[in-house]
């Protein structure tokens, strides 16, 4: 076992300076996602007693190739991102017993590669990214990401999906209804599911003022 200390001593400024080199992620995917993906990691694998030494590596790692949202490549990237990550771990002589899963934890973490987590780390590394999609930090990165594919807030004639069918390709607010509303329901961890849950009925806060203030009543 490798403790959170031993791995920031040995292991976490060289994976800090690869990401600082490598990443080239847009400004949803930075690396102030990625340590926010870290810290919620470490809290959910203390929380559930998950092994940090494959949790840790997995969670800086996980995004160490971003692939544009609309790229046809978007659901090989987390493949992809496994790829690099184990190379470059091996590279800095990483423990070897800790590749495979890491391997797993990085291409399980994404929600449009659709691969199910077959390990508790994969589990927490999984809701660790998707606890920063919602929430405020949530709206923030799916406001960011609408204005980068160049998509409206929100559709004039109805903002707020609800006789409608919600379309993200339509407004930025559509994907709070097509995935964001979702994660609750798809967390692995009972810590996570708990927080998930926080955090989207913020954002049903968010909404009902953002109609309001849209309609001019508030």
């Amino acid at each position: 076992m490798i403790t959170h200390e031993e791995f920031q001593a040995q292991w976490q400024t060289l994976i800090i300076t690869f990401l600082e080199e490598e990443m080239q992620g847009d400004s949803a995917h930075d690396m102030e996602h990625i340590h926010r993906v870290v810290r919620n990691a470490l809290h959910l694998a203390t929380s559930e007693e998950s092994n940090l030494a494959v949790v840790l590596p997995a969670a800086w790692l996980h995004d160490c190739i971003t692939v544009p949202k609309d790229s046809p490549l978007r659901s090989q990237a987390s493949r992809m991102a496994a790829d690099k990550a184990v190379q470059f771990l091996e590279k800095i002589h990483y423990p070897a017993e800790y590749l495979h899963a890491i391997r797993h934890a990085i291409e399980a973490h994404s929600f449009t590669a659709n691969i199910a987590p077959e390990t508790l780390e994969a589990r927490v590394v999984q809701d660790a990214d998707r606890l920063d999609a919602i929430g405020a930090l949530g709206i923030a990165r799916c406001l960011m990401t609408t204005g980068i594919m160049r998509r409206p807030l929100y559709y004039p004639p109805e903002p707020i999906p609800t006789t409608r069918q919600p379309d993200d390709t339509v407004s930025g607010i559509d994907h709070f209804f097509t995935k964001l509303f979702t994660l609750p329901e798809t967390m692995t961890t009972p810590t996570a599911r708990a927080m998930a849950t926080k955090r989207v009925a913020f954002m049903r806060t968010y909404l009902e003022q953002l109609e309001k203030e849209i309609a001019g009543i508030a």
